[in-house]
């Protein structure tokens, strides 16, 4: 409910001004959502490279195998986090775009 004082405009308490740490808070999740899925996405490339190579390397064995998921899996989150591939980015602004077009019918 949005209290109207006689000038016509909305009082500093009211609804209006509650729903922006809201709206914050929810772009906030969407990036973050967004940021997950972009290391998911580059972690699932990097694993695919990996199995598309054509022979194995000297000391490959199941511990290397182990260590090297491992360590694609450190380096997508840091290219997520860093925004290298622009995917978290397009995720949020088409997420954000929907959540307005609804609001706005």
């Amino acid at each position: 409910m949005t209290i109207i004082n006689p000038t016509g405009k909305p009082l500093a308490g009211s609804a209006t001004n509650a729903t922006k740490p809201a709206a914050n808070r929810a772009k906030t999740e969407t990036a973050e959502m967004a940021a997950n899925f972009e290391a998911i996405f580059v972690r699932q490339m990097l694993s695919t490279m990996r199995t598309a190579s054509l022979g194995e390397g000297l000391f490959d064995g199941q511990g290397t195998e182990q260590f090297r998921d491992m360590q694609d899996s450190m380096l997508a989150k840091n290219m997520a986090d860093k925004g290298v591939f622009g995917v978290a980015e397009l995720l949020t602004r088409h997420v954000q775009n929907n959540g307005s077009e609804k609001n706005n019918v």
